[in-house]
């Protein structure tokens, strides 16, 4: 594995729970601004991913902290995912069951917590290729997959597939697959059952807390 596949590979499992509960500290990538919301219509799923993309790319050369940051992505991320779906996905039935009040509450740490997460990852200095491939192919269980990579200017790159699916807001990724097939879902699934079992809703919400509080501490 050459060093750009090694940077792609740590910069995309910044995205997976598994090293983030660990503790891994992650390399980095590139992109900027969320897109307008006609960017963001039924014929152009990749749109919200090209936004986060371009801000990514801001904050990695213009964000000398990672306040700074965060503070230029959460745009993109807010307007690319459909973090309630994720969140009710990641903990599984037992969302059911919390109240409005530990849904408020775990929905808003796991924003910051997404937020800081690329923050973090995605630094001055770094020299990732983002690529995202024009055609979109059919999820099997719904919406549209689309396809990237993450690398060095001279290798492939990961495959990065984001899941989309259509709704009131437009397309929003609702899952992101590392190598066509890792799902972050299913990842987080595994780790949140754990905080769940352990402390229940606040149990989780604190642990992504201390998370955020960490990769935004340069």
């Amino acid at each position: 594995m050459t060093m750009n596949s090694r940077f792609a590979q740590n910069a995309t499992l910044s995205l997976l729970v598994t090293s983030l509960f660990a503790g891994v500290p992650v390399a980095a990538a590139q992109a900027q601004t969320a897109p307008s919301a006609s960017e963001s219509s039924a014929s152009a799923p990749a749109a919200p991913i090209q936004g986060l993309y371009d801000a990514l790319k801001t904050a990695q050369t213009t964000g000398k902290t990672a306040q700074q940051r965060a503070t230029m992505i959460a745009p993109a991320v807010d307007h690319a995912f459909d973090l309630e779906a994720i969140l009710r996905r990641s903990v599984g039935v037992r969302y059911n069951n919390l109240s409005a009040a530990d849904r408020t509450r775990l929905l808003g740490s796991f924003r910051q917590f997404t937020i800081a997460r690329y923050a973090s990852s995605f630094k001055p200095g770094s020299n990732a290729v983002f690529t995202i491939l024009p055609q979109t192919r059919p999820n099997p269980t719904g919406g549209q997959i689309v396809d990237t990579t993450i690398g060095g200017g001279s290798d492939g790159g990961t495959p990065i597939d984001y899941i989309m699916t259509s709704g009131p807001s437009g397309w929003r990724i609702t899952d992101i697959l590392l190598d066509a097939h890792i799902s972050q879902v299913a990842a987080q699934r595994a780790d949140f059952g754990g905080a769940l079992s352990q402390g229940g809703a606040s149990g989780l919400a604190d642990l992504l807390d201390r998370k955020t509080t960490k990769f935004l501490h340069d």
